[in-house]
């Protein structure tokens, strides 16, 4: 099976709403635009993407990072949406994962959570049973 992209986005500026409103009012200073605008740039330049197989977060503006995690190690999704972010429409999409180099992954300020939510849902579960991947919990105690 061909692996397709789902899904595509960035956080909102929600995200630094607080900064930029402290910019603003420090705006005769100058460098405070300057900060604003850097701000801005940093928030556009991470880029989430969905896949059929995973998901990918790419991170910096001149230098670049990316982190995937595959589908079928999440293990747990939490929709967060605090007031600030219900406010415009945005929330936060929690991944507990069994990956070590990304255990917890984090979709901040999205629009439109709750369908994601859903649609990530479907396929970790669509990818588990394509490759017959089970989680299994072993309490030690």
């Amino acid at each position: 099976m061909q692996e397709e992209t789902v899904w595509e986005g960035t956080s909102s500026h929600v995200v630094r709403l607080g900064t930029y409103l402290l910019c603003l009012l420090f705006c005769w200073l100058v460098i405070p635009i300057f900060i604003a605008i850097w701000k801005a740039i940093e928030l556009k330049s991470t880029r989430y993407r969905l896949t059929t197989e995973r998901i990918r977060v790419t991170t910096g503006i001149l230098s670049k990072q990316t982190e995937e995690v595959e589908l079928y190690r999440v293990r747990d999704i939490s929709l967060e949406q605090p007031f600030r972010y219900r406010v415009f429409g945005k929330g936060n999409l929690v991944l507990t994962t069994s990956d070590e180099s990304a255990p917890t992954l984090s979709l901040e300020a999205i629009p439109r959570p709750g369908e994601l939510l859903d649609v990530v849902r479907k396929h970790v579960e669509h990818c588990r049973d394509r490759k017959r991947v089970r989680e299994i919990d072993i309490d030690m105690s």
